[in-house]
């Protein structure tokens, strides 16, 4: 449907200007813009004013949406956004409509237009051979907004490039769109184009499909359809609001009565492929940086699951790197290592912060093969993504020539030139 986005069309502008993911407007507050993960205000804009708030929705979302906003208090959507200004520029967005002390407030997440390969996520090989699969059940889990339904696009884009395959995605909303290259791609939107997600699982197995998306695994009767598909022969990708791999099992077998999870737990380990869990992490200069977990459905992995071992899964991650297994420490310690994040940002998103290794500062050596030292005989020290410090981790300048780095702040009872 055509949308209005008059009033919206400065706050996306500044969105885009600063490379922002999301944008939040409540009535009474300040806009603010999450940048690099973390949440600014909207430079010199003024409080949202709830009739602003209410347009802007009016604008985005048809009067059948607006029936339901005004029954549930609370609506999904998604919408393609056209810079008025330019109309070669276009972005999409999801968004979250809803009431907050009794007045309106919109959240809307940017969808990037161009869907992203493997490769330019930094997927680990482990997870871009999932796409490879001719069945089985990948789940990704993590909090929102640590990168899901991006890491998934990623595979599905490349199923749709490389594989002859007929791939049905069932959303709520639709994000990214797919069009059909080497796959057929069919996206049905829950609400548009599906009543529910159960009623569009049910058709989905006389859809012939050979690859489907499950956008939300919420309920019981989803997480049993989609473990029907998969174990049909179909390839099934879902998503999991979990914060790590052996929490994502128990959630899947919790959700039904005590009586039927012995049948789900031999249903789940001769069906699960992997469960893929991700953080978003800051990125040293600007930007983030995903960090994932990965549990491969091996033989012992399955025998775990099916004997209700899932506190032993954890060391069976650690133990499968052969399998291309990894914990999500792992992976931040390689970011770390790699001077790509910092040591206190990957302790923020780790569940075992004990287990999360800082880097040294390592001595900065000269061509005699001796340490180089600035002007007060200092010794230079250099950590990978940060550059030249002092034996205490503190940035120096780059590029410093021995004997030039500034001497240090003088201490009380150092006479100070005036």
């Amino acid at each position: 449907m055509p949308v209005t986005t008059t009033n919206l069309d400065p706050f996306v502008q500044e969105l885009m200007h600063w490379g922002a993911s999301d944008l939040h407007m409540a009535a009474g507050s300040f806009p603010r813009l999450r940048v690099d993960g973390r949440l600014v205000p909207v430079p010199e804009a003024a409080e949202c004013e709830p009739e602003l708030i209410t347009e802007i929705v009016r604008g985005l979302v048809s009067e059948s949406d607006l029936e339901i906003l005004d029954r549930d208090l609370q609506l999904d959507f998604a919408f393609t956004w056209t810079d008025p200004g330019d109309s070669s520029v276009t972005a999409r967005f999801r968004g979250n409509a809803y009431h907050q002390s009794g007045r309106p407030a919109v959240a809307l997440r940017l969808i990037p237009t161009a869907i992203p390969t493997p490769e330019q996520l930094g997927l680990p090989d482990a997870t871009a051979a999932l796409a490879r699969r001719p069945h089985g059940l990948v789940l990704m889990t993590g909090p929102t907004g640590s990168g899901k339904t991006t890491s998934q696009a990623a595979m599905i884009g490349w199923i749709n490039r490389h594989r002859p395959v007929h791939v049905l995605t069932i959303e709520d909303p639709v994000e990214y769109v797919h069009h059909s290259d080497v796959a057929l791609m069919n996206q049905r939107e829950i609400g548009t184009d599906a009543v529910s997600f159960p009623d569009a699982l049910k058709s989905a197995l006389r859809e012939d499909p050979d690859v489907v998306l499950v956008g939300e695994m919420r309920d019981l009767e989803t997480i049993r359809l989609a473990l029907t598909l998969a174990e049909t022969g179909h390839l099934v990708f879902g998503t999991v609001h979990t914060n790590d791999a052996a929490q994502t099992v128990d959630r899947v077998v919790d959700t039904f009565p005590a009586g039927q999870q012995d049948q789900i737990r031999t249903q789940f380990s001769m069906t699960l492929a992997a469960v893929v869990s991700q953080r978003l992490v800051p990125r040293i200069g600007g930007g983030r940086v995903a960090a994932f977990e990965i549990l491969i459905g091996t033989p012992a992995v399955s025998n775990l699951i099916r004997e209700g071992q899932v506190r032993q899964i954890r060391n069976a991650i650690a133990t499968g790197r052969s399998d291309g297994m990894q914990v999500l420490e792992t992976s931040l310690n390689r970011l770390i290592a790699e001077g790509i994040v910092t040591y206190e940002d990957a302790l923020t998103v780790s569940i075992y912060p004990d287990e999360v290794e800082p880097v040294t500062p390592q001595p900065v050596i000269g061509p005699d093969g001796q340490q180089l030292t600035n002007g007060n005989g200092q010794p230079i020290f250099e950590l990978p993504g940060i550059g030249q410090v002092d034996q205490f981790g503190r940035s120096l300048p780059e590029h410093i020539a021995p004997g030039t780095l500034p001497p240090p702040p003088p201490t009380a009872g150092d006479s100070v030139d005036v």
